[in-house]
This record gives structure tokens, C-alpha cells and sequence, in this order.
């Protein structure tokens, strides 16, 4: 009797025909594969969504581990106007590119690098206790710093509270007045835009109307009013006012609990993967990695995956999905430094002599038929740019459609 197609000796037989790839179509043992093109695609849906605001692509902590040139780069291609980060030091690596586009660094402390910022011509980001500290750096540099007053409209994180707002924009209209700075915008962050229906967004939206009103009327003239993040030019037409910030949503990746990012129109950007690099027959009872947590309920195959903690992969992420051959199967077993365990199963199918090492394995991807960034996301317990901002600088960038 044949077997059908779902058959496991089928299934694993499947895997076991893996073909390793020749030597000019081969990456790196452990590769992020970034498509450009779906960057592109997701800053072109994006700016079409926002219009007539304009779009900042956000590219801090290395473009959430994609890269930040060459998704800088190709964000600017596809329409996005601005640039976006939290350290002046990531501003000053994008000027070092030539990169000449308006960028915006928003997180300072007391050693921040005014001056550099100043003379590089970098928007700051300024909640209050800069001003005096940027207003000093740019009379040294004599030049005229641009800044965006931000203003916390319930985020309770950085920002101006709106009791001393009023205060803050007279200061700033005296600097303007003195020429040490030009408040070209005010700002402010959104709490729960990823849920779309709670009241705190549209108690944000008039909280931030009222700060710019009471900045106007102090006579600041900000060319640009920015609170909507990704999941707010998804899904909130009254948070886009004159510019967007978008960061998640521009690497494919969806905010939204009850929606992929096939739904939004989103092009995941990023392919992990991996070659197999062990794969041995074990009996029933056989412990698996640190702690021996997970046992083999009969006799198996077990194959070595070599990414770990070490790459970005979070430690307590057991049960992630690794797809080989055509098939996903479950991480068992604690994930360690440098490697993780997948059960294949049944190993008295496996040939003697068989094996899938040199394999592909793709933890996550773009593709119908790949894990979803989403999946590893919920065996971490944790969300989904986390697990793409963590991939770590060992595993090297290949870049597609560059």
C-alpha cells in the first residue's frame, strides 16, 4: 500500500532529501536575510495611508536589527522624509552616510552630544531640561539648533507634563527669539494605539491638540505635529496630523493582536536562517539540553539547530518553530548559548546512513508556508519586535534587492 502524502515516512523522507545548496547560491551558515523590497513596498503603503502626512521611517537600534543603511536607504527610495532615532550617536552614523534628509534623535541625557548634533544639522528631541543645555551648544557652535518640543500626553515616559508646558514654550519662544534655536516641532507619543477601540488614544489626540494650541498661542510656529506611531497610521486617521512615525509597521511587522501582517498590507522584511548541523537517532528517554526538561517519548531523531542565545533567540522560547525541508517542527528542550534541539520524529523511518544535516532551517519568514516572527513572539512570551530588534551582530546581514 502506498503511502499518501501525509504519511509520516513521507513527511520525513522529505527531509531527509534536503539538498544543500551549491557554493555560489550559498549564504552564510546563519544568515537575517533582508528584502529590501518588501522595506520599500511597506514604506510606499504606509506613506499612501498617511497622506497628505508625511512619513518618518524609524531606523534606531540598527533599524530593529535589519540594518540601518541600507533600510534607511531604501525607506528614502520608497517616499519616507524623514528619519527617526533615539541616540544622537545613531543621527551622526546616518550623517556620516551622507545621508542628508531630516533626522530626529528624541532620547538625551546630560553627556548627550549637543554640539555634534547641532553642527550636524540633527532635530532634538527636548522635553524641557535640554533647552538651556542645547540653547548653550548651539551659541558655542554658532548655529541655530532645531528642535522638537515633545510634550507626554499620558505615556508617562519622556516629554513635558502639561503643567509645565506653558512654561516650556515661553522659554522656547525666547530662545527662538534669540536666535539659539528653531522650534520646528511638537511632538508626543501614543500609549495603546495597537488597540485601536480605548479612550486613553483619543484623550491622548486632545491632550496633544491643546499643547500645540497653547504653543501657538505663545508664538511658536511648529512645521511639523507628529504623535502617530505605527499602529496609529494603521488604524487611527485622527493621530496623523503633519508627520507619521513609523518603525514596526515599515519592517512588515504587524501591532495588532487580531491581525497578520498579511491583513495590513505588510511585507515581513526579515528571514532567519540556519543550516542543520547534527541529526542523530536517540532512544525513548532521552534527555534533551540544560535541566533535562524535555525527554523523548520514544525512540526518535533529533537534529541540532546552531542559533541560540547568543543570536538574539530568547533562552525561554521553547516551542519556537523551525521549518526544515518543508516541515515545521517545535524547539525542545531549554535553548542554549549557541544551539536549540528539534524533535523529527519517528526514527526508524530514517535510513541508515540518512540524515538532514546541511539543511535548511528557517526559524521565521516572509513566505505562506514560514513561521511568523508572531510565533516566536508567543513561545518568548514577549512581542514581535522585540524578537527581530534582538537578532544579534553574529549573525550576519545578506541583503536582497539592494
Amino acid at each position: 500500500m502506498n503511502a499518501g502524502p501525509h504519511h509520516p515516512r513521507v513527511r520525513l523522507q522529505r527531509v531527509i532529501s534536503a539538498a544543500v545548496p551549491t557554493a555560489t547560491e550559498r549564504l552564510p551558515e546563519r544568515a537575517a536575510v533582508i528584502d529590501l523590497d518588501a522595506i520599500r513596498h511597506n514604506v510606499r503603503h504606509l506613506v499612501a495611508l498617511a497622506a497628505p502626512a508625511r512619513l518618518m521611517a524609524v531606523v534606531k537600534a540598527d533599524a530593529y536589527g535589519h540594518g540601518v543603511l541600507p533600510v534607511a536607504r531604501a525607506a528614502l527610495e520608497a517616499g519616507a522624509e524623514w528619519l527617526g532615532v533615539a541616540h544622537i550617536s545613531e543621527a551622526l552614523a546616518l550623517r556620516a552616510a551622507a545621508i542628508p534628509v531630516p533626522v530626529l534623535a528624541w532620547l538625551n541625557t546630560t553627556d548627550s552630544d549637543f554640539a555634534a548634533a547641532i553642527a550636524a544639522d540633527i532635530d532634538l528631541g527636548c522635553s524641557g531640561w535640554e533647552l538651556p543645555l542645547i540653547a548653550l551648544a548651539a551659541q558655542q557652535q554658532q548655529k541655530t539648533a532645531r528642535i522638537n518640543l515633545k510634550i507626554d500626553t499620558g505615556l508617562g515616559r519622556n516629554g513635558s507634563t502639561p503643567t509645565e508646558w506653558a512654561d516650556l514654550v515661553a522659554r522656547a519662544r525666547q530662545a527662538e527669539a534669540s536666535g539659539s534655536v528653531t522650534v520646528v516641532g511638537i511632538f508626543s507619543h501614543l500609549a495603546v494605539a495597537d488597540e485601536p477601540d480605548r479612550v486613553e488614544t483619543d484623550e491622548q489626540v486632545a491632550a496633544f491638540t491643546t499643547a500645540v494650541a497653547v504653543s501657538q498661542e505663545a508664538g511658536l510656529s511648529p512645521r511639523v505635529r507628529h504623535l502617530a506611531n505605527s499602529a496609529g497610521t494603521l488604524s487611527r486617521p485622527d493621530t496623523l496630523f503633519d508627520l507619521v512615525r513609523a518603525a514596526l509597521a515599515i519592517y512588515g511587522l504587524s501591532p495588532f493582536a487580531n491581525q497578520t501582517s498579511n491583513d495590513l498590507g505588510l511585507r515581513p522584511a526579515m528571514t532567519l536562517r540556519t543550516l542543520v548541523s547534527v541529526c542523530k537517532e536517540v532512544p525513548a528517554g532521552q534527555g534533551v539540553s540544560y535541566g533535562l526538561n524535555y525527554r523523548t517519548t520514544a525512540p526518535t531523531t533529533l537534529a541540532l539547530i546552531p542559533l541560540g542565545y547568543a543570536d538574539g533567540i530568547p533562552r525561554i522560547a521553547t516551542g519556537g518553530p523551525v521549518r526544515v525541508n518543508g516541515v515545521t517542527y517545535p524547539v525542545v528542550g531549554r535553548i542554549a548559548m549557541d544551539q536549540m534541539v528539534i524533535d523529527l520524529g519517528e526514527a526508524a523511518l530514517v535510513a541508515s546512513g540518512s540524515s538532514v544535516i546541511g539543511a535548511e532551517a528557517v526559524l521565521f519568514g516572509p513566505g505562506d508556508d514560514d513561521a511568523s516572527v508572531d510565533e516566536w513572539a508567543a513561545a518568548a512570551g514577549t512581542i514581535n519586535c522585540e524578537v527581530v530588534t534582538r537578532i544579534s551582530p553574529r549573525v550576519p546581514r545578506v541583503y536582497q534587492n539592494v
